[in-house]
């Protein structure tokens, strides 16, 4: 373990401690969108690398195969320079005075606590005060297929599915690559998941250039999705009206249900403790596709179903956030 193994628990500033600070922060202040508006945000500057990788060696005349040594090779590339772009920030917090400002300040931008939390907020609001059509562009923001043939249902479901998936993708997950390898941990996370997001698909263009981004991201996310399951489960006796333990027994039972061998941990938690059913039959322009339900509640869920699961999630956090505490008291305990 980096963290543990390399870091002296003497330097500057402790790991833990620049955690706790940064998972504090982002509850505080979110992405800082006005500073990114003047400086490149590292994800999207990850991203234009993924991009412009793409479209030079991702092209229709190659063989499959072919495609498919590319796409790892651009995995390996992306992810490898992200280790060593995470090294030299953690370099810098214990060999300058201010460096670990810079790692602070990075953390926070990686962190996904208030911006998820503001973003799913907006669903709510715009159902309850402009009704459906707002809601479906708003939850269009946060979700990756077309809202057009939503209902009030399926937007309020979409946006809780959503605040589900990425309580793991993008508060748990960093936090826990974090604890185990420091900065260069949080940052190849990202970079694996950017290159999911971006050449992960199973269609025709990425099915073979994207296997292996694809495959990197599930394993990566095998532990932290169901760590935020079992948070979820336990802020569950905290939230209102919450189930824990229907919560417990709705992702054992249901999570395997879900296409991702990851997503379905959070989301079968979600509708447990809130006594929805989510995913279920999506309906597309020209098909319906027939997904089974997680969880045994009710399938209407509302605005007042999106505001009860944004309790949950801010309780979860919280738990997050309480755990990586006593691992830094527990530390600095040790140090002394």
């Amino acid at each position: 373990m980096f963290t543990f193994g390399v870091i002296g628990a003497n330097a500057a500033f402790d790991p833990f401690i620049l955690l706790v600070l940064g998972l504090v922060l982002d509850a505080a202040v979110g992405a800082m969108g006005p500073v990114w508006r003047v400086l490149p945000h590292p994800v999207v500057m990850i991203g234009a690398l993924i991009g412009g990788l793409e479209r030079k060696l991702n092209r229709d005349t190659r063989p499959q195969m072919d495609r498919a040594v590319r796409g790892l090779l651009v995995v390996t590339l992306v992810a490898g320079l992200a280790g060593a772009a995470g090294w030299g920030v953690q370099w810098l917090t214990f060999h300058h005075p201010i460096g670990w400002m810079v790692e602070l300040f990075l953390i926070i931008a990686l962190l996904a606590q208030r911006e998820l939390y503001t973003h799913v907020r907006d669903v709510a609001v715009a159902l309850k005060d402009h009704g459906t059509e707002s809601g479906r562009t708003a939850v269009g923001r946060i979700v990756g297929r077309d809202p057009a043939y939503l209902d009030e249902h399926g937007v309020a479901r979409a946006a809780i599915e959503s605040l589900a998936e990425n309580f793991s993708d993008g508060v748990v997950a960093p936090v826990f690559w974090y604890v185990l390898f420091g900065f260069p941990g949080l940052l190849v996370y990202k970079a694996v998941n950017t290159l999911d997001s971006m050449i992960g698909y199973r269609n025709d263009r990425f099915r073979a250039f994207g296997f292996t981004a694809a495959r990197l991201d599930d394993v990566l996310n095998l532990i932290p999705a169901r760590l935020a399951g079992l948070l979820i489960c336990v802020a569950a006796a905290a939230a209102p009206k919450g189930r824990p333990w229907a919560a417990f027994k709705t992702m054992w039972r249901d999570a395997a249900k879900h296409k991702s061998p990851n997503a379905g941990w959070p989301e079968a938690a979600t509708a447990g403790a809130l006594d929805l059913a989510l995913a279920g039959p999506r309906r597309y322009a020209h098909h319906t596709q027939d997904d089974p339900w997680i969880g045994t509640g009710t399938a209407r869920a509302t605005a007042a179903d999106i505001d009860r699961a944004l309790y949950l999630y801010v309780v979860a956090c919280l738990i997050n956030a309480l755990i990586v505490t006593v691992i830094a008291v527990f530390r600095f305990g040790l140090g002394t």
